[in-house]
């Protein structure tokens, strides 16, 4: 949580934190990634596919079918960033932030499709006893080199969906690291057909289906933490952050929202009620800034100063200082 977006923002380069200061900037910068992947991910699935079918290769040929729906994700994310990069509006004061994290979802939703397709067909393959398949060196070439471009594409996309704190960049990046397990089954799975046992194509087609479908269900939870409103601060390091602040006795009700990359945070500030009304606000605007400056991500924070005696009245004592 709060920890863990300190840890990432100290990965973030100056360069890409320039970048993350624009909404703008970013979304360009997201797509751009995107579409590399996307471009990389068709080459990937073209030669998969095509020699899968050509060989007989079940495996190969479904290991091909997820990597265009790699491409396919891909393209639905960047239909996520663009609407997500847009400004507030009147009818969505907030932004569009969710639409990128609705792209994630649909990513997910494709991939148990894809998930149930593979595994009727890995199924009724095992019912028939297996097919004849074609194994050669080529089958292994092939199979290492698209490998290596999906590593490549995972940890590209995986890098700047930390950088850009991007749902949309790093579900797909989720999607691509699950396409090269699959791959290294595949292999094993030649491997397998080589010393006789047909068999082993079908059953490898069967964990592809679960890789696919345990990538969609990590997806779905990454995604729930936006639209649930999971709390994306911890309230304990927000409160020992502006504690300290001169004026400040105590902090509470300190609540975060929103998506990675567009928090939300609201508090109360338990003020020295002998501090004017001018000053009070300059406190509160104080905690508001050094919460922004601390927290990679946080978009908006609202503090309430209440005066000390005013909470004590009402119950609202929060930490003291």
């Amino acid at each position: 949580m709060a920890a863990e977006s300190r840890a990432r923002a100290t990965e973030r380069t100056d360069s890409a934190a320039d970048l993350y200061a624009s909404p703008e900037i970013r979304a360009r910068q997201s797509q751009k990634v995107l579409w590399i992947g996307f471009a990389l991910n068709v080459i990937v699935a073209v030669f998969k596919f095509g020699f899968g079918t050509f060989s007989g290769s079940m495996a190969m040929t479904n290991d091909g079918v997820a990597s265009f729906l790699d491409a396919g994700s891909t393209l639905i994310g960047l239909a996520g960033v663009a609407i997500a990069s847009r400004p507030p509006s009147k009818t969505h004061p907030y932004g569009h932030a969710k639409y990128e994290t609705y792209a994630s979802v649909a990513i997910g939703i494709i991939l148990i499709v894809a998930a149930g397709d593979i595994a009727r067909e890995a199924i009724a393959s095992l019912m028939g006893g297996g097919e004849h398949i074609y194994v050669d060196w080529a089958s292994y070439a092939i199979m290492v080199g698209t490998m290596a471009l999906n590593v490549f594409v995972a940890w590209w996309e995986g890098k700047w969906g930390r950088l850009l704190f991007s749902e949309a960049l790093t579900a797909d990046a989720q999607h691509t690291w699950t396409d090269v397990y699959v791959s290294i089954s595949v292999i094993c799975s030649l491997i397998f057909v080589q010393m006789g046992y047909p068999v082993a194509d079908a059953l490898v087609s069967l964990i592809v289906a679960f890789a696919v479908l345990w990538s969609a269900i990590s997806i779905f939870r990454q995604a729930n933490r936006t639209l649930a409103d999971v709390s994306r601060l911890e309230a304990s390091e927000v409160e020992d952050l502006v504690v300290p602040i001169e004026g400040v006795r105590a902090a509470s009700k300190v609540r975060s929202r929103g998506s990675e990359g567009e928090v939300y945070v609201d508090l109360h500030l338990i003020l020295d009620p002998d501090l004017s009304l001018v000053d009070a606000h300059d406190v509160a605007t104080r905690a508001e800034r050094l919460i922004e400056e601390s927290f990679p991500g946080v978009a908006d924070v609202i503090v309430r100063a209440v005066p000390d005696e005013a909470a004590e009245r009402a119950g609202d004592t929060g930490r003291s200082s």
